[in-house]
């Protein structure tokens, strides 16, 4: 990882991006289990999610040393940062509970369309009213491409029941995830944010303040006969979709736009997609292989789109002043 988020690539940050949502798909499978070998609830596993999520960062921070702060010190800067902090980590909790009750509320089908479906449009309205980005028609097109995919890939040939709970959960599932990805693209458009495992570790951190009495109320201790393979899953959990991967996600964020952002994430579903077809021994569907290739081929086009954007926008920064001049007029 970059030590500042400030020196991070696009290309970098969309790798980054694409990696993560791989790793998120696997959360899924992993919660299913969890869920099927112990009766451990959703907000006891969002919790041990931050809580492990949290040690993990504290244990890289120490390893890796004290670095350098990004941010220039300011008499205002502090307040602004614990605000960043802390609203940041209020709407990562309620993405991730949320959506688990979502999907132990409606089922799996229908919380994942509807907080996934959603997000990328809260996005893109927030993106454009708050930060100034412009999504443009390709944009556009790419955003309903990946809409329309998910919808195929999840819904298509399954007997999905829609249950106005689950649906209100997913629903706030979204904006989480949608004001955590706008936060965190403001930090990096700002300048004044912090590298992305100090960001995950804040975060997680802070989290897990709201989330213990509410996953003690609902009962922090799972019952379980097996007690190998549960300490496994949760360990994986922690590790791989949590951790690697919101370090990852913090610090592509940063440098990619929001609405790129939520549909690259939109990789979640197909790797999901796709353990549950090789591994889970899932039928091979029509509606998998179509709804793949169209959340695919919109996550390609909108990378590559953004990757243009990028090497022109480092093409008009390196011309001489009157070519920039020129380039502008």
């Amino acid at each position: 990882m970059q030590n500042h988020t400030s020196a991070l690539s696009t290309g970098r940050g969309l790798f980054y991006l694409v990696i993560a949502g791989a790793a998120w798909g696997t959360a899924g499978a992993g919660a299913s289990l969890v869920y099927r070998i112990s009766d451990l609830g959703p907000v006891g596993l969002s919790f041990y999610r931050h809580a492990g999520g949290t040690l993990l960062m504290l244990l890289l921070l120490a390893v890796r040393g004290r670095r350098p702060r990004t941010r220039p010190a300011g008499r205002r800067a502090p307040m602004r940062t614990w605000v960043r902090r802390v609203v940041t980590a209020l709407s990562m909790a309620l993405f991730q509970t949320a959506y688990f009750g979502a999907v132990q509320s409606t089922g799996l089908a229908v919380g994942t369309v509807v907080t996934l479906g959603a997000g990328p449009v809260l996005i893109a309205f927030g993106g454009r009213a708050f930060l100034g980005e412009r999504i443009g028609r390709g944009g556009l097109a790419a955003v309903a491409g990946a809409l329309a995919g998910l919808v195929v890939l999840v819904l298509g040939g399954s007997d999905a029941t829609v249950r106005p709970l689950g649906v209100v959960l997913a629903l706030l599932s979204a904006s989480g995830y949608a004001t955590t990805t706008l936060i965190t693209r403001w930090t990096g458009q700002s300048g004044d944010g912090e590298d992305a495992v100090t960001t995950t570790a804040w975060t997680f951190g802070l989290g897990c303040l709201p989330l213990l009495p509410a996953a003690v109320a609902e009962g922090l201790l799972p019952q379980t006969q097996d007690t190998v393979q549960l300490p496994l899953l949760l360990a994986y959990i922690v590790l791989v979709p949590t951790a690697l991967a919101y370090v990852l996600y913090f610090g592509g964020a940063t440098v990619v736009r929001a609405a790129t952002v939520s549909v690259i994430m939109l990789i979640e579903p197909v790797s999901a997609a796709v353990i549950a077809v090789t591994l889970l021994g899932e039928d091979l569907t029509v509606a998998t292989v179509a709804g793949t290739v169209l959340l695919l081929a919109a996550v390609t086009a909108l990378t590559l789109a953004e990757a243009r954007e990028a090497a022109s926008a480092r093409r008009v920064e390196r011309a001489p002043l009157p070519a920039v001049a020129a380039a502008r007029d």
